[in-house]
């Protein structure tokens, strides 16, 4: 077995604190891989925190994972040691079901195995990215190209691909009007993601105090939701909506919003149910959506389309002892856009 130094947290109320975990030892086709940067997501922060359901501690979260390989086993054909890759929200699924097969292996009919909080093929509980090394079979590492750096590569894992999958698969671009709700950690991604595939782009936030930061990324235009002139305003506008945020939110005037065949797309995971009127649908034959992350063959898609474009998230780099910090910022929404942990600081 291998020892990694980790940060963990024994309960839903507890700190961060060092840790040590064991990653299994290479089986023929598993990739080791030094990690060198983690990026918290605020799907970290529900983990840990227990919001999302039962959890076993000591949980190790993180699933944006930037860092080197270190040793390969004997059958592995996509990767050698000093590669530069990365590692997502899962680390393997059953690979037989239909789609598994179309590559969309997020929505593996049997369950994916996450990066953390899931139990992996030899029952052992995963433990994520806030550690120096990971074990992951080779078909769920992606390679990171050379132009995009580990550190701002990290957040790509997840803010990027959760954001690039519904652009794409909405098939946002020229002609098209999306609008983009909140502008936090996935919500500026998406702003830069829809710019470069050339669609209009509209950022929906609570307040216009980051509409300067909006603007520069590559927003079109900027509008305040708690301003009401702003739906009467925008009725109708919209071919997409990507709602970035995981607050309870009047479902019915943002779906006000779309134009005829418009998609409202929720990205943001609110821990409460949500409720609308479906006459908000029915009325103009709009959609009300879900998006998870993407598949490894999309997220590799992404990668690329970043490097092409050069786009990378806004990060804030911290050390391992600052990770309960950066939680309370996170909550308080005072990180402009993304915290990435240095992990040579454990």
């Amino acid at each position: 077995m291998i020892t990694a130094k980790a940060r963990a947290v024994d309960g839903p109320d507890k700190p961060f604190k060092e840790a040590e975990i064991t990653r299994r030892d290479l089986d023929s086709k598993d990739v080791l891989i030094e990690i060198k940067f983690a990026g918290i997501c605020h799907s970290d922060i529900h983990t840990a925190h227990g919001e999302w359901g039962e959890v076993n501690y000591p949980l190790v979260p993180g699933h944006e994972i930037a860092g080197i390989v270190t040793d390969v086993g004997p059958e592995v054909t996509k990767y050698k040691v000093g590669d530069r890759v990365g590692v997502g929200c899962m680390v393997d699924s059953c690979g037989e079901c239909e789609n598994c097969q179309k590559g969309e292996e997020q929505y593996c009919l049997k369950g994916n195995i996450p990066t953390y909080a899931g139990v992996d093929k030899y029952g052992e509980p995963t433990q994520g990215g806030y550690s120096t090394h990971i074990v992951v079979v080779e078909d769920f590492v992606l390679s990171i190209p050379d132009n995009i750096e580990l550190d701002a590569a990290a957040p790509l894992l997840c803010a990027g691909i959760t954001t690039f999958s519904p652009l794409h698969h909405w098939k946002a671009g020229p002609g098209k009007k999306v609008a983009v709700v909140g502008l936090g950690g996935l919500g500026h991604m998406a702003v830069k993601i829809a710019h470069a595939m050339g669609a209009e782009v509209t950022v929906l936030s609570q307040s216009l105090k980051k509409k300067e930061d909006g603007l520069r990324f590559g927003a079109d235009d900027y509008h305040a939701t708690s301003d009401p002139e702003t739906f009467e305003k925008l009725a109708g506008k919209f071919d997409l909506i990507i709602n970035t945020v995981s607050a309870k939110l009047n479902l019915d005037a943002y779906l006000s919003l779309l134009t005829l065949d418009g998609s409202l797309v929720n990205v943001g995971a609110p821990a409460e149910p949500l409720s609308l009127n479906v006459f908000s649908l029915i009325a103009h034959r709009r959609s009300f959506a879900g998006s998870l992350i993407g598949g490894i063959r999309e997220t590799q898609e992404m990668l690329n389309f970043c490097a092409e474009h050069n786009i990378a998230p806004e990060i804030e780099v911290i050390s391992a002892d600052q990770i309960n910090e950066a939680y309370e910022r996170v909550l308080a929404s005072d990180v402009k856009y993304r915290f990435v942990i240095d992990i040579s600081t454990m």
